[in-house]
């Protein structure tokens, strides 16, 4: 499964020049966590995200619900600390991008291993074209049987491999994949369970594929 068939492509975003407090409040009002900063052609150059806005606050103030308090641009306080601060000072840059057409499963790596709830996905002139979430990998691994058996079938076996069906069976029950037949060589038998393992939605992969070489 690749980035572009399960991001969001409809994409809420800001610039460089925006006051931080008003970002902030368009946060809280759309219930959203982050949104890419983009400059005039469209190429994302940052990501402001909740904990970009709770930096500036410092420790000395309660965190939990801090984005609450922006529902009410006339607090004084907001109106002080953020009036005169840009969203160009508080993004993070340069953002963590990645291409439309990379398996879902590199996006699910980079946002363990970076700690970051969402990747800008561009395309090859650095343009946005959509944005991909955790809650986006959710849902992907939320597929059902038939869909994670097709696309085993379809990509992993045929055009990943370069193996005939006829040779290999696969059944997927709630998530765990179960391959059985021959394949041509131990290499084969090896690779075939990491990369169906790798598809979104699968729990387990359980293989007692042989080799005819």
């Amino acid at each position: 499964m690749k980035v572009k068939e399960v991001m969001t492509a409809d994409v809420v975003t800001t610039t460089t020049d925006r006051l931080l407090k008003d970002a902030a409040l368009e946060l809280a009002a759309r219930r959203i966590s982050g949104m890419p900063v983009v400059d005039g052609a469209g190429r994302v150059i940052g990501v402001l995200s909740e904990a970009d806005i709770l930096a500036k606050e410092g420790d000395e103030y309660e965190r939990t619900g801090f984005l609450q308090w922006f529902l009410d641009p006339t607090d004084p306080w907001v109106a002080a600390r953020f009036d005169a601060v840009s969203v160009g000072d508080a993004m993070t840059s340069p953002a963590r991008t990645i291409s439309p057409n990379r398996p879902v499963a590199e996006a699910a790596s980079v946002m363990l291993e970076e700690r970051i709830n969402r990747l800008p996905v561009v395309d090859v002139d650095g343009q946005l074209v959509g944005l991909i979430s955790r809650g986006d990998l959710v849902r992907a691994f939320a597929r059902s049987d038939e869909e994670i058996l097709r696309e085993i079938e379809e990509d992993v076996v045929r055009r990943v491999m370069w193996l005939e069906t006829s040779d290999v069976r696969v059944t997927v029950t709630e998530g765990v994949v179960t391959l059985t037949g021959q394949v041509a060589t131990d290499a084969d038998a090896d690779l075939l369970p990491r990369f169906a393992r790798r598809v979104p939605g699968v729990v387990a992969v359980e293989s007692t594929l042989t080799a005819r070489v």
